[in-house]
């Protein structure tokens, strides 16, 4: 009785015919620190919003986006007032831009995408204007806007006349974004001014399954690094404008009677601003120029413009490259042609630097990573062809979500139910705190409303001499079984010293398990007790505040496991309180980030990010078969006051690095965070790297090329056996030594300068 009475709860009265799920269900989500009755989910037509194509529909929009008075004009960053805004399908017509708040999700019906119709008189830098310039200057710090989604629509400017500037979308953001399935429509006539998307600040970022129709510019782009899946440009004057970047990685492009396919001339010769791009798995087609480039043998920086193509196929176009004086540096075909692998730039194949532009070897890719000689894709389950029958929500198990009462029981009910009944499990926005491990089985979907947060709290995840898993996948290494999870987080509040906030055992086989949007963010928010009353930051002060130590491990993929795409995951702690509107700087301690340790491999990582944990960001051991799409990762801030000595003390089991033994003749600040370290391993295949340390002591001095790149001495180690570990377009900042092999170093910061980070195009470990 007790499970009939929770469907009938979930369900409640019929459904509304062929209605989207998540319009349909029930919403229960409950933001703890927003007040009293405020609205997580709203539906624009609640709001007045019609979708009819007749009536203007902007203030309707733009009220439910506003509704409980979210983190929007002139408000710096917050958590506590999440939102997720949905739009039933429908054409809205909108004669000015909306602007989404801090933290709040756009979706539209996923089964019939709606249509944002611009007015001939529409007015605003953006249909959708995702960080607005009220005066000079953005509202939000481009590089601090976390945590947005915008996907399912359709932006239409054809209303709008062909040769008046106007944008589809504006989107400086950074970490913890997503665009995905949007459609771009733009006149298609010779005058057209038109540009789809418009990005010119920020450090992101993922991006999925946006197509862009006519238009000058398909996409106009600048940020520090992106990984980009699955794009398609039509009919485009120019399908990518890079406006500038540190480094950035297309995968999947489809680019199709455009006049040019990617330009990269920005800044000339004389001051490239690009840094690098990686472009893989590939098809252009009538496209005269693929490539524009400003690279040349004596263009400057050095290195910038670094360009890495592998299996990109071509048909009809003539010039696959072509110069800053229209040469033509690789030629194309009038018939089909496919590039195996070419690069410009700096080569390590293993020791350099060697100034190449030709053809290079292709990375040798493993069939069980590939699906149609591309490596596997999947983009984030919407299961829009499911009923709201289908969705269990943990609010009708008793879930509080409040920051404060134990809901371990109440949530691990509701997955264990979930999996039995075969139901998708629909996290209501909270802050479910937990006081012992949560178990996800396989054969869980689960599914977040605008990142509600699992929160670990109390003495079973404080001691650091015995970790214990916050949320468990698999209940022992290499289960076999599937997983589907995606938009919620992971935390800790106060002192978690031994906190592994995901542990991940299974072994999937077939189609792999997935974890889409799902991110640990660790400190600096409220609900925590790890923001700046607690954990201020002391900059020349090495003392550890034991109340500080907020996490042993942010994800940790065990032997057994096997089989899993994660996309768009960030792995965080704070360096800055996100609620506190100055965002303070703050000092927290988790010990390492990403480590993966399965034998038998296979992993995908697309868009993922590591930052700020102290022994490590990422670290690969004994393993292989791992692709790696343009990860990012940070130093902390903090070091060398204290240096990765401690607080974490090196454990042998775990393969952790011991830098008192690897740092002993090393000049520098050595006991600094790895970024990367990959040990024992095989085909491993970086496609785009940014590996960063900006501070020393909280301090910017040290990460320049003035000041010699001091922040710390090395970065990124390859170290024992490594077979086929290739690293295209890896960009440092901060490091002297680039990459080491077994301690040596393999590459000086200063051979390979590029626009702010160094840059070297191939790395190959022989």
């Amino acid at each position: 009785m007790r499970f009939a009475t929770l469907l009938l709860a979930v369900a409640g009265a019929a459904s509304t015919a062929n209605a989207y799920w998540l319009g349909d269900i029930a919403h229960q989500g409950f933001a703890p620190f927003a007040g009293a009755n405020y609205p997580v989910f709203r539906n624009v037509k609640d709001y007045g919003a019609r979708g009819d194509g007749v009536a203007d529909d902007t203030a309707a929009i733009n009220a439910a986006i506003n509704a409980g008075n979210p983190c929007n004009r002139g408000c710096t960053s917050s958590t506590t007032t999440p939102g997720l805004v949905y739009f039933p399908a429908g054409t809205y017509k909108i004669s000015g831009s909306i602007r989404p708040a801090y933290f709040t999700q756009l979706i539209g019906d996923a089964a019939n995408p709606p249509t944002l119709k611009a007015t001939s008189n529409f007015e605003g830098f953006g249909l959708i204007d995702g960080n607005p310039y009220y005066t000079e200057t953005l509202n939000w710090k481009a590089v601090n806007v976390f945590f947005r989604q915008v996907r399912n629509f359709v932006i239409d400017t054809t209303a709008i006349p062909a040769n008046k500037a106007a944008t589809g979308m504006h989107w400086p953001t950074s970490q913890a974004t997503s665009l995905q399935n949007i459609v771009f429509n733009m006149p298609t006539s010779a005058d057209v001014v038109h540009v789809g998307l418009f990005i010119e600040e920020g450090s992101g970022g993922f991006m999925t399954d946006l197509t862009f129709n006519g238009g000058a510019t398909g996409a106009s782009m600048g940020n520090q690094q992106y990984t980009m899946r699955n794009l398609r440009f039509n009919n485009c004057k120019t399908a990518i404008i890079q406006i500038w970047d540190w480094g950035w990685t297309y995968i999947g492009l489809s680019i199709n009677n455009c006049g040019v396919g990617i330009d990269m001339t920005g800044g000339g010769s004389n001051n490239i601003a690009t840094g690098s791009v990686t472009l893989i798995d590939s098809t252009l087609v009538n496209v005269p120029v693929g490539i524009k480039t400003a690279r040349t043998a004596t263009s400057s920086p050095a290195t910038a413009g670094a360009l890495v193509l592998e299996n990109i196929d071509l048909r009809n176009v003539p010039v696959a490259i072509q110069g800053p004086s229209g040469n033509t540096i690789l030629p194309g075909t009038a018939g089909a042609t496919t590039i195996p692998a070419w690069a410009s730039g700096n080569a390590y194949t293993p020791s350099g630097p060697q100034k190449i532009s030709s053809p290079i070897t292709p990375n040798p890719r493993p069939a069980t990573l590939l699906a149609n000689g591309r490596y596997y894709t999947r983009s984030k389950p919407q299961y829009e062809s499911e009923p709201r029958s289908s969705f269990l929500s943990v609010r009708n198990f008793g879930a509080r979500g409040d920051a404060a009462a134990d809901d371990t029981a109440a949530l691990q009910a509701a997955i264990d139910t979930a999996v039995a009944s075969n139901k998708i499990l629909f996290i209501d926005f909270g802050m479910y705190r937990v006081t012992r491990t949560i178990r996800i089985p396989p054969g869980a979907r689960i599914v977040g409303e605008s990142y509600p947060v699992i929160l670990s709290a109390g003495a079973f995840f404080n001691d650091i001499n015995d970790p214990k898993p916050v949320v468990q996948v698999g209940t022992t290494s290499g289960q076999v079984g599937y997983v589907e999870l995606s938009d919620f987080i992971v935390s800790t509040q106060n002192a978690q010293a031994g906190a592994v906030c995901v542990e991940y055992n299974l072994a999937s086989s077939g189609v792999p398990s997935g974890m889409w949007d799902v991110h640990v963010r660790i400190g600096g928010f409220t609900g925590t007790q790890q923001q700046v009353a607690q954990c201020l930051k002391t900059p020349g002060n090495p003392t550890v505040r034991r109340e500080c130590i907020v996490a042993f491990m942010a994800m940790h993929v065990t032997k057994g496991a096997s089989g899993l795409l994660m996309e768009n995951v960030w792995l965080w702690t704070a360096d800055h309180d996100i609620d506190d509107q100055a965002n303070t700087q703050i000092t927290l301690y988790s010990g390492r980030g990403l480590y993966i340790e399965s034998e038998r491999g296979q992993f995908w990582l697309y868009g993922t990010g590591s930052e700020h944990h102290v022994l490590y960001q990422y670290q690969i051991a004994n393993t292989g078969h791992i692709f790696m799409g343009q990860i990012q990762t940070e130093t902390p801030y903090y070091m060398p006051v204290p240096t990765a000595l401690v607080p974490f003390e090196p454990i042998a089991s775990l393969n952790d690095p011991d830098y008192r033994a690897s740092c002993a003749s090393v000049a520098g600040n050595c006991p600094a965070s790895w970024g990367l370290r990959v040990i024992n391993s095989r085909n491993v295949f970086v496609y785009g790297a940014g590996v960063y340390s900006f501070f020393s002591d909280y301090s910017t001095t040290c990460s320049t090329f003035t000041a010699g790149q001091t922040c710390q001495a090395r970065i990124v180690s390859i170290e024992g056996s490594a077979d086929n570990v290739n690293i295209y377009n890896l960009n440092t900042i901060g490091s002297q030594s680039m990459l080491n092999r077994n301690g040596a170093m393999v590459a000086w910061y200063n051979d390979n300068v590029n626009v702010f980070p160094s840059n070297i195009a191939v790395y190959k470990s022989g």
